[in-house]
């Protein structure tokens, strides 16, 4: 990162680099989760379920992109290994081992909400400390409340057949 980049970083930069690496992980594990969903689901409102997996999936490697951008700008190392991703993970991952239409979308609303929760912390932490990292975090987290109720409403459009 440039000098200038660095002086508007106001606060433990070494904090904020694990808190990043850690999200990098989840995405990865969530992309995972939300690619191979989508491969094996079945049941009720497959088509509209494997869709909206599909582009979720899209989203969550356009987060990771984005993580590791700014890892880098920090001048860290992102997370190198997929073996590392499970010791690092906030949200974990849930295979989806029951491809029952209801059961995947329930898995992935679960880690919606666990990265809503990742990502609202990761604004509180860099609010007025660091605006490139908290505006990056913003449109993450917007996408992140969007797919929740994307899951939420074909949940519900389920319990209605």
């Amino acid at each position: 990162m440039g000098t200038k980049g660095k002086e508007i970083v106001g606060l433990k930069v070494d904090e904020l680099k694990e808190m990043l690496n850690r999200a990098l992980a989840d995405e990865w594990l969530a992309y995972y989760q939300y690619w191979i969903g989508a491969k094996v689901i079945r049941g009720p409102m497959r088509q509209a379920a494997v869709a909206e997996l599909e582009e979720h999936a899209a989203d969550e490697l356009k987060h990771a992109e984005m993580l590791v951008d700014r890892i880098l700008q920090l001048e860290a190392t992102p997370i190198l290994k997929p073996e590392d991703w499970y010791k690092m993970t906030n949200c974990g991952y849930e295979p989806p081992e029951d491809p029952s239409t209801k059961t995947v979308l329930e898995q992935n609303v679960k880690g919606e909400r666990c990265a809503i929760g990742i990502y609202n912390k990761l604004l509180e932490t860099t609010k007025d400390k660091d605006p490139i990292t908290y505006h990056m975090i913003v449109k993450i987290l917007e996408d992140e409340v969007e797919h929740e109720d994307d899951l939420q409403t074909l949940l519900e459009d389920i319990e209605k057949i």
